[in-house]
């Protein structure tokens, strides 16, 4: 009636499909994953709301490419929340930002490029032959403002 179907028999390896079956392509893929983080900043030199200490719920979007593996894996998503978890949430969740970051003005452009630098000096670290790199970085301030940092800016300057 909707289409739906129960599934019989579930496949197995090396019976219903051959391990050199797994790797569909060899071509460049992006995965992309998303966080949140709260914290607490002020702005320096700025006539606005933001000269006063506030807080955020921040988002994080990355965007990682690279080549898949043999099992047509490019990078698990478990990998990207480890480096998230032990590199960089750590120096911004519930944090006073101003604190924990260099010394910057800790606006969204400025910690936008300094969250894409500790991802793509993570991943440079991995060395896993898939020839990972950081696409994009997008972090938003709020539900509708964000700063973005992408490869071909950061790699140029």
């Amino acid at each position: 009636m909707y289409g739906f179907e129960i599934v019989d028999k579930l496949e197995k390896i090396d019976e219903d499909i051959q391990r050199d079956q797994l790797k569909y392509h060899s071509k460049r893929v992006l995965v992309s994953k998303e966080f949140t983080f709260d914290a607490a900043h002020h702005l320096h030199c700025y006539e606005g709301k933001c000269k006063n200490l506030h807080g955020h719920t921040y988002t994080v979007v990355f965007g990682i490419s690279g080549y898949t593996e043999a099992t047509g894996l490019m990078m698990d998503f478990g990998d990207i929340k480890e480096i998230w978890k032990e590199e960089i949430e750590i120096h911004l969740d519930h944090r006073y930002l101003n604190d924990t970051l260099p010394k910057m003005n800790t606006t969204a452009e400025n910690m936008v490029v300094w969250i894409y630098e500790k991802m793509s000096d993570a991943l440079k670290r991995r060395d896993t032959g898939q020839q990972e790199r950081v696409e994009f970085v997008r972090l938003f301030e709020t539900p509708t403002s964000y700063a973005e940092a992408r490869r071909e800016w950061m790699e140029l300057e």
